[in-house]
């Protein structure tokens, strides 16, 4: 399956895909927020596979698209929406972006399909995201597409060294308002350096 946008074709992931992943996951830029310090190939190939063995499931309840821009075909990034309690209607976003490509709206671009997609497609009730705290630019993004801030949890992820602080944002299905595919002049001048995820929630 595939969703599109004004700019973006979100589209499922396909084996051959790892190169343009390693490319981008191993820019500096990319892993500031990460727990990694580097990428290998045999460890985006796993990554790409998990999300490829993900459309064969049955109920299926874990969606990550590739991000490409239709005009070239370019992978720019992916972005997921997965359920995670059925009965309660409840999932979580998450997304990520080449650096090369921060700054344009993608991301919130991406997180509208996204929550259009849950809302209306699965039908869930609550979608949720977290972030890391410093990661300001990433907490913006959730905060243009409507999810409010519901906590920050102190110390929540330990990586690279040190304790990080995570924010907790959600949106109830009734608080979404207009089109999930619509982007305005100021998204466009976004930064979107890390996804509603702080690794972890694929």
């Amino acid at each position: 399956m595939e969703l599109r946008t004004a700019r973006l074709l979100l589209r499922e992931f396909a084996p051959d895909d790892w190169p343009a992943v390693l490319a981008y996951q191993s820019d500096p830029r990319y892993l500031r927020f990460y727990e990694w310090e580097g990428r290998t190939e045999a460890e985006v190939r796993d990554f790409v596979g998990m999300f490829v063995g993900w459309q064969g499931e049955r109920p299926r309840t874990k969606y990550q698209f590739a991000l490409v821009l239709p005009e070239t075909g370019r992978l720019i990034g992916n972005c997921g929406i997965r359920v995670n309690d059925p009965a309660r209607r409840e999932g979580n976003i998450g997304y990520e972006l080449d650096p090369a490509h921060w700054g344009r709206g993608y991301a919130t671009e991406a997180a509208r399909a996204l929550l259009a997609f849950g809302f209306g497609d699965l039908g869930l009730h609550r979608v949720w995201a977290h972030c890391v705290a410093e990661n300001a630019a990433s907490a913006r993004v959730l905060e243009k597409v409507g999810l409010r801030q519901e906590g920050r949890l102190r110390e929540h992820e330990v990586f690279k060294g040190r304790w990080w602080d995570t924010l907790l944002y959600a949106i109830l299905d009734r608080e979404l308002a207009g089109d999930g595919a619509r982007l305005s002049q100021d998204d466009r001048a976004t930064p979107a350096p890390r996804g509603g995820d702080a690794g972890g929630t694929y």
